[in-house]
């Protein structure tokens, strides 16, 4: 056989075979619109917004919620819904906001080809995470049966990373997908600590004082000059990073700031509140020491995932757990945000943590729910289950916080019933039914 040949033959076995593997594990055709009311009735439905209705009648048509209301006091014409679920026993729950996400900008971590979530250069705030938002992803499905029904995928990599983006997770393309593009910008404070990569935990060390304060001065002197230039309404010459930061300075973009160490943040919100610009701490892990500060500037919290290690040697080994807590009780703003991509479909259950170390029930809801959409701005649309709010919610037949009840017999994002099914789940059925015939 000559090579022509032989390559042809390789091609073609090439394409089957991903045909075939694409064929095992496609991820579901998102959904069609809402046809017809449909109405959930019988379910103790945690509204999202800190209240319980335990006998709870929950209807919506067109992709909005149309009747919230306690099933024990209303009277209802069933013949004017196309379907009606009987979820007597069950919870509902708004759909779950995966915050500080990189869902639909990897699909494995371990292969770098498959990672779209950075730049290079320090400096890229004209970097769009929206646009890189890949709908097909497998890992999607796998978060969606836990109840994460809306995202916010965010870059990363150098001091000014670029805009994030909230998602609803059931979209063809980005542009379907795209709940609110460029809600903020992205800023990796700098580090006043050398943390040891290898070898045995040991304090941290202190960085170089003039490095830490260089770069500081470095984003002093970026930021005022985009502030300068957002004051021109038709500058001579368009600059792209520049032009990206507008909405930084007329408030119609917050600024998301990664720190974790007390005091790093407290010169973060001093330094946004300089330049006139919302801030909103994320990671911030150390925010249990300086809640004080943080209320008195009114400023919301990201907070990192609560199942982690503690940060610093002389801590509670408990503190990550009772962080939330905390929070909730000195009344200031919060979310809880998982890791990465695919660990997000954890992010109920680290909620569910948080709850067994003094955080209210209610309180973990909302810090999945409509804390994070107020955070991200879309809290009038969404994040809490009241009338006139996208029907974005959920049905589990037990406790979506714990994991070993946390069952999903129904989603729907904007009205649409999705599919639940997954990678993970269509690998259960095929060795199942492979050990059935042993």
């Amino acid at each position: 056989m000559t090579f022509s040949i032989l390559f042809r033959v390789f091609l073609a076995s090439a394409a089957m075979l991903a045909g075939h593997s694409a064929a095992l594990s496609q991820s579901p055709t998102p959904a069609p619109p809402q046809a017809g009311a449909i109405l959930v009735i019988g379910a103790t439905a945690h509204l999202g917004n800190g209240n319980v209705l335990a006998n709870s009648a929950i209807a919506f048509e067109k992709g909005k919620i149309t009747l919230v209301a306690d099933a024990a006091t209303i009277r209802l014409d069933r013949s004017k819904f196309v379907r009606i679920y009987d979820a007597t026993g069950k919870h509902v729950y708004p759909g779950f906001i995966a915050t500080d996400s990189r869902l639909g900008l990897v699909e494995i971590d371990a292969v770098r080809a498959t990672q779209d979530f950075s730049e290079l250069g320090t400096l890229n705030p004209n970097a769009r995470a929206v646009v890189a938002y890949n709908t097909d992803s497998e890992v999607l499905p796998t978060v969606r049966s836990n109840g994460i029904l809306q995202a916010q995928v965010v870059p990363t990599g150098g001091l000014l990373s670029g805009t994030s983006a909230v998602v609803q997770l059931d979209a063809w393309n980005w542009e379907d997908a795209a709940v609110r593009a460029d809600d903020g910008h992205h800023l990796n404070w700098p580090t006043t600590q050398v943390r040891r990569r290898f070898g045995p935990p040991r304090a941290a060390e202190a960085a170089p004082a003039n490095q830490y304060d260089k770069t500081v001065d470095e984003l002093h002197r970026f930021f005022g000059e985009a502030r300068a230039y957002a004051q021109k309404t038709a500058p001579e010459a368009k600059n792209p990073r520049f032009e990206s930061m507008r909405g930084l300075f007329d408030g119609s973009q917050k600024l998301y700031i990664h720190t974790g160490a007390a005091k790093t943040m407290q010169e973060a919100v001093l330094f946004a509140e300089q330049y006139g610009m919302k801030p909103v701490l994320v990671g911030a892990v150390e925010c249990w020491m300086i809640t004080d500060f943080l209320k008195a500037h009114q400023v919301p919290v990201i907070l990192a995932e609560p199942q982690r290690l503690p940060s610093r040697e002389d801590e509670d080994y408990d503190q990550p757990y009772k962080t939330a807590a905390a929070l909730h009780e000195a009344g200031i703003p919060f979310a809880l945000s998982g890791n990465g991509s695919w660990r997000q479909r954890n992010l109920p259950f680290e909620a569910g943590q948080a709850v067994g170390f003094g955080l209210p029930y209610e309180a973990a809801v909302q810090a999945l729910t409509l804390s994070p959409a107020a955070i991200l701005g879309i809290g009038g649309s969404t994040g809490s289950l009241e009338t006139g709010k996208d029907a974005t919610l959920f049905i589990s037949e037990g406790d979506a916080l714990d994991m070993r009840s946390c069952r999903l017999m129904a989603a729907f994002i904007q009205g649409r019933e999705i599919s639940l099914d997954n990678k993970h789940k269509q690998l259960n059925r095929r060795f199942e039914e492979k050990y059935k015939r042993q």
